[in-house]
């Protein structure tokens, strides 16, 4: 196994540039776990520390527990991926007159955009703005979806629309089937099986838990407030955990639906969820990616098939990904952050793979990113500019005592001695680029040349 120091560095300072109060992580290979580490808080205010056992919400990633429930109904012949939602569903509305399936509503391919009920109703527990949507069950998430046609921009199929509401209708449509509620389900079936015994969906079961990270909120001044986790979500988004228990269940999916003996689920079936059943609509650095039932797929992370998904509720902060054919996986979670976990759990995969985190985009375009923002000045100091970065992005500001100009910078091609960027200015577009030599960095945009100070 390879040192984690490296991945514990990057960890760290991710967490303080972003601010995130703490972070827990665990490896599996060959079946074991074979790291297990908590960095940074669970509760500022007391001090304590964040460990392999703090239960954070793990968002999104709770869909694929959802997906494999519906695929252990259909092995059961309880139920086909192809059957019409409308089926269990009888108000769900149809898309461009095609009923959905309950394969497009595991694929995001049902036709219908994101609906925001998921964005509307964090917003208004948290109080993130005015938002309010008083939904606390599936029949209210069907209630609200009724006139939703309206809104279809393809037929079901031809194109991923990310749909929280389609995974609230699978948990219906569990409950439905299984005469137990989605919650039941999924304890009886997947859990307790699992041995993950600290993994829950209820305020009660959570707050009887003495080792659960306070839910924060970073507000604008980088502050942490703290909240509370949205209860309320289940099926879309529902779970809280912690990296040991998902341990067991990245050993369960490295085993195609083994576990400790124990079949959770077939392998046939199993390996269904994790085929690519649609392309995602763009390209990432690391190329096609597309998504199965529950996970996402990127298809050639150094060379391999790695499976994955992340989860984000407002306060929390979730990552899993396993890759089957090197028998390795990881799960990264943590208080709240504008940071990807995915980036950290990719650094720890890479690690496993035995190649240089340094060559993974997201890492390379930090740190060109980083080392472009400062205090840039022209010839003699005669003008002065302050280039920041904005997340993907960087900002140009030019100030004085009356006026103040901030000129976005588009990122076109990043390279360790040059990067370009593109502006656009009384409808032209303008190209702009950074130089580094012998440790100078220089800036030319339009007329002019600075070079950063220091």
């Amino acid at each position: 196994m390879p040192d984690f120091g490296a991945l514990e560095g990057f960890t760290l300072e991710k967490m303080r540039e972003n601010r995130i109060p703490g972070l827990s992580i665990s490896i599996v290979a060959n079946d074991e776990i074979q790291y297990a580490r908590g960095l940074g808080f669970s509760d500022i205010s007391s001090g304590l520390p964040a460990t392999p056992r703090t239960l954070y919400g793990i968002g999104s990633v709770t869909k694929s527990f959802t997906a494999l429930a519906i695929m252990q109904l259909a092995q059961e012949g309880k139920l086909n991926v192809e059957d019409p939602v409308e089926k269990y569903v009888p108000d769900i509305p149809r898309v461009l007159g095609q009923p959905p399936t309950i394969h497009h509503l595991m694929t995001h391919s049902s036709g219908l955009p994101l609906l925001g009920y998921g964005e509307a109703f964090i917003s208004g527990v948290l109080g993130f703005d005015n938002s309010w949507l008083p939904v606390s069950s599936p029949e209210d998430i069907i209630t609200f979806m009724r006139d939703a046609q309206d809104w279809a921009v393809c037929k079901p199929g031809e194109r991923f629309f990310y749909l929280n509401e389609g995974y609230v209708l699978l948990g219906y449509i569990i409950s439905k089937i299984s005469g137990l509620t989605y919650e039941e389900y999924v304890q009886k079936r997947i859990l307790a099986p699992l041995g993950m015994s600290r993994t829950f969906f209820s305020r009660a079961d959570v707050e009887k838990d003495n080792d659960r990270a306070t839910a924060y909120i970073i507000d604008k001044e980088g502050k942490h407030i703290p909240s509370t986790f949205p209860y309320g979500i289940t099926s879309d988004g529902g779970l809280i955990s912690n990296v040991l228990d998902l341990a067991n269940y990245i050993r369960m999916c490295l085993n195609s639906g083994e576990f400790n003996g124990k079949t959770i689920i077939k392998q046939k079936m199993f390996e269904a969820m994790e085929e690519p059943h649609i392309t995602l609509p763009y390209e990432s650095p690391l190329g096609k990616e597309s998504y199965g039932y529950g996970w996402g797929v990127t298809h050639n992370f150094f060379g391999h098939k790695l499976i994955d998904h992340g989860g984000d509720v407002g306060v929390y902060k979730a990552y899993v990904g396993y890759i089957k054919e090197k028998k390795i996986g990881v799960a990264v979670l943590a208080n709240p952050s504008k940071y990807l976990l995915t980036n950290v759990g990719m650094f720890a995969l890479a690690q496993l793979l035995d190649k240089d985190p340094q060559a993974l985009p997201f890492v390379k375009h930090d740190r060109i990113l980083n080392n472009l923002q400062g205090e840039y000045e022209t010839y003699k100091g005669t003008m002065k500019f302050r280039i920041k970065r904005a997340g993907n992005f960087l900002i140009a500001e030019l100030k004085d005592r009356y006026t103040e100009e901030s000129i976005p910078l588009v990122p076109e091609r990043l390279g360790e001695d040059r990067s370009t960027f593109f502006t656009i200015s009384e409808g032209t577009k303008l190209t702009t680029e950074f130089t580094v030599r012998d440790g100078k960095v220089e800036w030319i945009f339009e007329r002019y040349k600075a070079r950063k100070k220091g």
